[in-house]
């Protein structure tokens, strides 16, 4: 008899449409589990059959153990794969599958449990003679016991949530007087993120690598690495682009770094998919960072230089098959590099973005993989991480890759969410990445002042274009027989376009033979439309041919601008609001989330700066602070209220 036959997905998004993908292509029926906010998304729609198991917090559905072990009862699942994220390394659920007859696909209890613990995890390493980097692992974690060894270890130094992972819990301290506060932050978004707020604190290398090894091994005692990925550009202590191999290896490297690997492995005794991930210093030493006991968001890169399915073989593996390759038989080909497109405003110091999904084409073309769960008019909640997806690419040589992929991320039409487009071509296109000369710090070092993190002001092209487009749909509704573009021939019309708080001036004057010569920022612009539809528009501006994509809808144009998107509206006939002053002592959400933490009551006399209350969303705690001096008033929240982008939340009244 077979292992099993139907496979129950723990998780959502894009991961849990990656790993049916294989499932059904194998012959293996699926079964989708969804939260209420998740009822039409791509994941339900794939499966072949979907349960609902709770609310859209993720606590009530894709974190509660009891309705996904229900829901594979219900729906005759004989196995579950966790993914990655929400529970794939809780030991827990993988002891509760094997305890109801369930195939757990992934590793053994007794391995997650381990590895799930950054402090007892690095001991096991230290035991094994893995290297492992200068720090404080201990039980005790009370504030004077970490103080002390931070001040052994010297700064700065890392503080890290021993159960945690994709940076949350994660604080770098550089200097002795920051490190209570942000021992407070770390423990609290640890406890909210994973239900554990002990933490570990290690010494801070200045700009490594972190460079990883792909490890898998078998219930028949053979274990092998398929070769390593370099993650080294990451915001906020988590990745946005990862290549496979890493720039700077040598044979000996891989070969040290692969046997330190196995040896993390075997110290656990490890089946299915690994990861153990290092950093490496600038003068070739690597030290073990953690182990994440699944499959990891950047396994693609592994999969395009390796030709393998690793979500096959992990289901061979939970299946009981031997691993169908020796170390010796593994051949690493070309290079492969992928990067993540989060919904986030990196102007904002990544804050996570909301929204509805209004536009969404993916490049389709050779060579680009696209790993994603969306769906044109979606909404991007704040229940869960803000990645929407992963472009992936391979190429003969790195370079040939990088290409490859910096025109997927420029051609992806992506509108109606805020996202860090920009910032990846920024990266990708930058001398020093293209070098492969590049370390964990390079996003704050080499881009400070690069266009992609500053707030995005429309050129006089993009604003010409979104003036014509309003003019074209008016000229449509009134004077459809025209085509739209013959109307009120030689009379200027006057437009006030607006993104957020700002306007512009422009005015449009249409000549006989259909060109709009159009005033924008003091500049002529000549455009002509060439064709349009609902997605889009071919123009010509000032000679030149160029498709288009947008979405219109009413006032409101969503243009995509190549890379990113812009939000643009015609005010032209809206009254002139008035602009809120910076220091009204107004506090609104930027974002929608959770108030998780407050610390100031009706009357609290606060100070500039002053922490207010803490906002989940996303996953991730978000500080919101006093802008002015004062006295609170009109507190609107408690703490556990959800909020909604931009909403009041109080006013510090500042005695003026």
């Amino acid at each position: 008899m077979p292992a099993f036959s139907k496979i129950l997905i723990a998780n959502r998004g894009e991961i849990a449409c990656r790993i049916q993908r294989t499932a059904q292509a194998l012959g293996y029926r699926t079964v989708a589990v969804f939260s209420e906010a998740d009822a039409d998304a791509l994941h339900v729609r794939m499966a072949d059959e979907a349960v609902l198991i709770g609310a859209a917090a993720a606590h009530q559905s894709y974190l509660n153990l009891p309705a996904i072990l229900d829901a594979a009862r219900r729906s005759g699942a004989d196995a579950i794969h966790p993914g990655y994220g929400f529970l794939s390394e809780n030991a827990g659920f993988a002891k509760a599958c094997e305890a109801v007859g369930i195939v757990f696909i992934g590793p053994s209890p007794e391995a997650i449990d381990l590895m799930g613990s950054k402090r007892r995890a690095k001991m096991a390493m230290i035991n094994a003679g893995v290297p492992c980097i200068a720090g404080y692992q201990g039980a005790a974690q009370d504030d004077d016991t970490l103080q002390r060894e931070a001040g052994r270890i010297g700064y700065p130094l890392m503080i890290k949530a021993s159960a945690g992972g994709g940076g949350r819990g994660m604080r770098l301290v550089q200097r002795a007087e920051d490190l209570l506060e942000q021992l407070r932050s770390a423990r609290s978004e640890a406890l909210h993120g994973f239900g554990n707020d002990e933490l570990i604190l290690e010494q801070a290398l200045i700009d490594p690598r972190h460079v990883e090894v792909q490890i898998f091994g078998d219930h028949h005692g053979q274990l092998i690495h398929l070769g390593e990925r370099d993650c080294s550009i990451q915001r906020r202590h988590q990745k946005i682009i990862e290549e496979a191999p890493c720039p700077v290896m040598t044979a000996d490297l891989r070969q040290a770094m692969g046997e330190a690997a196995l040896e993390a492995g075997r110290a656990v005794s490890y089946v299915g998919a690994g990861t153990v991930e290092f950093l490496l210093a600038a003068d070739g030493q690597f030290y073990f960072l953690e182990m994440n006991t699944r499959l990891q968001v950047e396994h693609p890169v592994t999969e395009l230089i390796t030709g393998l399915d690793l979500v096959a073989w992990q289901l061979d593996v939970a299946a009981g098959k031997p691993l169908p390759l020796r170390q010796d038989q593994v051949m690493l080909s070309g290079h492969a590099m992928q990067v993540r497109l989060y919904a986030e405003d990196p102007a904002t110091d990544f804050l996570p973005q909301t929204g509805r999904l209004i536009g969404w084409e993916p490049p389709i073309r050779d060579g680009v993989r696209i790993d994603h769960g969306l769906l044109e008019g979606q909404a991007i909640t704040p229940f869960y991480d803000s990645m929407l997806g992963k472009l992936i690419v391979h190429g003969a040589t790195r370079e040939e890759a990088r290409r490859k992929l910096l025109r997927a991320v420029e051609d992806c039409v992506l509108l109606g969410v805020q996202s860090n487009q920009r910032l990846l071509a920024g990266l990708l296109a930058h001398p020093r990445f293209i070098a492969g000369d590049f370390g964990t710090g390079f996003i704050g070092q080499h881009l400070a002042n690069h266009a992609a993190l500053l707030p995005l002001e429309p050129s006089a092209e993009q604003l010409a274009i979104a003036t014509a487009a309003f003019y074209q749909a008016s000229q449509a509704r009134h004077a459809p027989d025209l085509g739209g573009w013959r109307n009120s021939l030689g009379a200027a019309r006057h437009y006030r376009i607006g993104i957020g708080e700002h306007d512009w001036a422009l005015s449009l004057e249409a000549k006989t033979n259909g060109t709009l010569n159009i005033r924008s920022a003091g500049r002529l612009i000549e455009l002509r439309l060439l064709d349009a539809d609902p997605h889009g528009a071919t123009l010509m501006i000032d000679g030149i041919r160029r498709r288009h994509a947008w979405r219109l809808d009413g006032n409101d144009l969503w243009l995509f601008t190549r890379p990113g998107g812009l939000h643009l509206q015609d005010r032209t006939l809206a009254p002139i609001a008035a602009k809120a002053s910076p220091s009204d002592g107004t506090l609104k959400a930027p974002m929608d989330g959770a108030i998780v933490e407050l610390l100031v009551g009706e009357g609290s006399t606060v100070r500039q700066g002053q922490l207010l209350m803490v906002l989940e969303a996303m996953k991730m705690e978000h500080p919101l602070k006093a802008g002015v001096d004062g006295v609170v008033r009109q507190l609107q929240v408690t703490r556990g209220d959800q909020v909604q982008n931009r909403q009041v939340l109080l006013r510090v009244e500042t005695g003026d």
